[in-house]
C-alpha cells in the first residue's frame, strides 16, 4: 500500500509589546509578523520545533523584513514555548530570546504573554515583554492554520511517461546568473508520437546575455528521461551544474492533475526556487555560476496549448511567482479566453490557497508580444502583473507535438516583470510590490 504524504504545520503569528535598552530610560515598541513552519503535525503533548520567519521592528533600532529563528513548542511535555529570532540592527547582528511559560492555572495568560532578552554576541542589551492580541490577531491567527504535505522527492522526480502513444514530457531548468545578468535555460524533451512511432528524445541549451542576442544549440538523446539533466553537450556548449533546491513544491496546476493525467497537460516545480553552481561553456568563453537563482520545472501531457504564457519570477526572500495561461487547440476550445493557474509563494503560503483558485475565478489574460499581462483577484486580494519580453532577449524555437502538429515558443530567460499586489481593506490597498529588470523567466507560444 503506498504510504499516504506526511503532512507538516504552518501557521502566522503576531505579537506586540516593548523592550528596554540597557542604558535607557524608556521603552521601545516591538513587533513581530511571524511565519512558523513545522515538518510534522504539532499535537500539544509531544515537543515539536519549527523554524521562524518573518519581520521583526523595534522603534528606531531595527526593522528586519527576513529576521530566522526556532521555535519550540512544548506546551505539555516541557511546559514552554520557547521562541529564538536573529535579527539585523543598523548592521548589529541580535538575538531575541524568550519564552512562554505555560501553567495550568493561567493557561490563556502563558500562552500569550512573553517574556524576553534582547542580546548582541552572548551579551544582554535589553529586555522587554511580547503579547499575543487577542481581540485583533486571534481570527487572523485561526484562519491561517494549515497542515501541507510533506512531498516525497522521488514522486515528483521519477519519469511519468510509461509508453503510452500521444504523450510528451518535459524537464527544463532557468536561471539568472547574478554576477553577469546573463540567463539560461535547459531543455529536455520526450515525445511519444501518437500513431505509435518511436518515442523521440532532444533538448537545447540557451543563452540569454543581458543585452542579447540569445544564442542556444540543440541536441538528440536516447528515448527517455535525461541521465543527467544538469550536464551535457550541445554543439559548441557544455555544461556542468548542481542544483540545491531552496524552497518547497510548487503545484501550478492542482496537485491531482499531476497524480492523475486527466488533463491536456500539468505542470510542477518540484523546488519552488532553486540554487546552481557550476560552468556552462559557449562560443563566447565560459560562464561560472555561483548560487545562481532559478528553478527546475516538470511538463507531462498530450503537447502544447494553442497559445499559451508563462512566467517564473523569483521575488527574492524566498518569494516567487509562477503563471501559466494557456487557450486548448482543440476545436470549440480555441475560442475560450485563456485558462489562468497562477501560484504567488510569498512567506512561505502559496496564494490563491488552491491551484484551481485562479483557473475558476475571475483571472484574467492577455497574451501577446513584446508585452502580456495577467490579472486576477479573490475576496480580499488582487493581483496584476504585466511581461515584457524584448525581441532582442527573446529566442524563437519550435516543436512538434505527439500528434504531429507543430508549435513555436518564443522565450525569454531575460525578460522584464513587475508584480503589483493589493489588499482589501475597506478599499483597495497597495499589499506588495516587485519590478524585475532582466531576470525574469517568460514565454509566449503558439500551436
Amino acid at each position: 500500500m503506498k504510504a499516504l504524504p506526511r503532512r507538516g504545520t504552518a501557521f502566522d503569528e503576531l505579537m506586540v509589546g516593548t523592550v528596554r535598552l540597557a542604558g535607557e530610560t524608556r521603552d521601545r515598541p516591538v513587533r513581530l509578523d511571524l511565519a512558523v513552519r513545522a515538518d510534522r503535525l504539532l499535537l500539544p503533548h509531544r515537543t515539536t520545533d519549527a523554524t521562524l520567519t518573518g519581520r521583526v521592528r523595534i522603534a528606531g533600532l531595527a526593522d528586519d523584513p527576513c529576521s530566522e529563528g526556532e521555535l519550540e513548542i512544548s506546551p505539555m511535555a516541557g511546559r514552554r514555548i520557547r521562541y529564538r529570532i536573529d535579527l539585523t540592527a543598523d548592521g548589529r547582528r541580535l538575538t531575541l530570546d524568550g519564552w512562554k511559560s505555560v501553567t495550568a492555572r493561567r493557561p490563556l495568560a502563558s500562552m500569550t504573554v512573553l517574556p524576553f532578552t534582547l542580546a548582541e554576541d552572548g551579551t544582554e542589551v535589553g529586555r522587554g515583554t511580547l503579547r499575543f492580541p487577542l481581540a485583533t490577531a486571534l481570527l487572523p491567527f485561526l484562519a491561517s492554520w494549515r497542515f501541507p504535505r510533506r512531498e516525497d522527492p522521488a514522486g515528483t522526480d521519477a519519469p511519468r511517461w510509461d509508453g503510452t502513444p500521444g504523450r510528451t514530457e518535459v524537464w527544463y531548468t532557468t536561471l539568472t546568473d547574478p554576477a553577469s545578468g546573463t540567463g539560461l535555460w535547459l531543455h529536455h524533451e520526450l515525445t511519444a508520437p501518437a500513431d505509435g512511432s518511436p518515442a523521440r528524445a532532444h533538448g537545447w541549451i540557451a543563452l540569454f546575455p543581458p543585452d542579447g542576442p540569445a544564442a542556444h544549440a540543440r541536441y538528440t538523446a536516447d528515448p527517455g528521461p535525461p541521465a543527467e539533466r544538469l550536464r551535457g553537450k550541445a554543439g559548441p556548449y557544455t555544461w556542468d551544474l548542481v542544483e540545491q533546491p531552496a524552497g518547497p513544491p510548487l503545484y501550478t496546476f492542482p496537485r491531482w492533475a499531476w497524480r492523475h493525467p486527466v488533463l491536456p497537460a500539468a505542470h510542477m516545480l518540484p523546488a519552488a526556487r532553486s540554487h546552481y553552481t557550476g560552468t556552462v561553456t559557449h562560443p563566447g568563453g565560459e560562464l561560472r555560476l555561483t548560487d545562481a537563482p532559478g528553478a527546475g520545472a516538470r511538463i507531462y501531457g498530450h503537447g502544447n496549448a494553442g497559445r499559451w504564457a508563462w512566467l517564473h519570477a523569483d521575488l527574492g526572500g524566498g518569494d516567487v511567482l509562477e503563471v501559466v495561461a494557456a487557450v486548448a487547440h482543440r476545436r470549440g476550445l480555441d475560442r475560450l479566453p485563456p485558462l489562468v493557474f497562477l501560484r504567488l509563494l510569498r512567506g512561505g503560503r502559496t496564494w490563491p490557497r488552491r491551484a484551481a483558485g485562479s483557473a475558476l475565478g475571475p483571472f484574467r489574460a492577455e497574451i501577446g508580444l513584446p508585452e502580456w499581462r495577467v490579472t486576477g483577484r479573490t475576496a480580499l486580494r488582487r493581483i496584476t502583473v504585466t511581461v515584457r519580453q524584448p525581441e532582442r532577449r527573446t529566442l524563437t524555437l519550435d516543436y512538434t507535438d505527439p500528434d504531429g502538429g507543430r508549435a513555436v515558443c518564443r522565450n525569454s530567460e531575460a525578460a522584464d516583470a513587475r508584480i503589483t499586489v493589493e489588499r482589501w481593506w475597506g478599499r483597495w490597498r497597495p499589499d506588495a510590490q516587485w519590478t524585475l529588470n532582466g531576470t525574469a523567466h517568460a514565454e509566449v507560444g503558439t500551436r
